[in-house]
């Protein structure tokens, strides 16, 4: 993986609360995952960004929250799809 690839995800990963990392490729292809997320998953979250910036055309890129138990899990696409899952306070 790319070193600013890495930096950012250690960034991301030492933030407060945060307990996972999840990163895809344009073809729903795991490039890296972290903590708590399913490398499994990596496909569902890029067909989920996707369908997003379909419904939300004029938003560059949207970002989806996906809210459950006592965690929340925000997608977001940037020429490959992130999803950060944070544990709530």
């Amino acid at each position: 993986m790319d070193s600013n690839l890495e930096v950012l995800c250690k960034d991301i990963l030492e933030a407060p609360n945060t307990e996972g990392l999840l990163l895809a490729n344009q073809q729903g292809l795991c490039i890296s995952a972290k903590g708590k997320p399913s490398p499994e998953s990596s496909g569902i979250l890029v067909a989920l960004s996707e369908q997003a910036a379909k419904l939300e055309p004029n938003s560059n890129p949207p970002t989806i929250v996906l809210d459950y138990g006592d965690k929340t899990c925000f997608i977001q696409k940037h020429g490959i799809t992130e999803a950060v899952y944070r544990k709530k306070k």
